[in-house]
């Protein structure tokens, strides 16, 4: 009597192992997706608020974060295009301007005097990179920016 007990236990517990199983894996699947999907959004106001804030192609001074959360993702591509004018968003200039904007996001939470220090800095190691280094650093950067903004 008691080992039918046991046994219908250890398959109770089995089944909601299982189930607890699944759950974690659809959690991973959905927040990949989802991660999967924002990081090219972010790459691309990453790179229109910088284009945007040197070249001035729109009067609007928007933050990365109102580009990224509030505005139209085919509005945003174009006004990107807009400010590129002609270049391609895989142009070097394209990628300087992402890092910019990228690691400009990253200091918000300075005070605007260290951040304009360490964007000199920035500036000065972007020089420094090959384009291979600085695309990497260009994945990195928006791959954590991206993971922000699931919260």
């Amino acid at each position: 009597m008691s080992t039918c007990i046991v046994l219908f236990n250890v398959s109770a517990q089995t089944d909601e192992e299982k189930a607890q199983h699944e759950h974690n894996q659809w959690l991973k699947d959905t927040f990949s997706k989802q991660h999967e999907a924002l990081i090219p959004v972010v790459a691309v106001a990453d790179m229109f608020y910088a284009c945007n804030k040197k070249r001035k192609i729109d009067p609007i001074g928007y933050q990365v974060k109102e580009l990224i959360v509030k505005m139209d993702r085919d509005v945003l591509a174009n006004k990107l295009a807009q400010c590129l004018a002609g270049e391609s968003i895989k142009s070097e200039t394209a990628l300087n301007f992402g890092l910019l904007g990228c690691f400009h996001e990253q200091l918000q939470e300075l005070s605007k005097e260290d951040r304009q220090q360490k964007m000199v800095i920035v500036e000065r190691a972007i020089a420094s990179l090959t384009f291979e280094e600085r695309q990497k650093s260009f994945t990195q950067c928006v791959t954590d920016q991206a993971i922000g903004y699931l919260k």
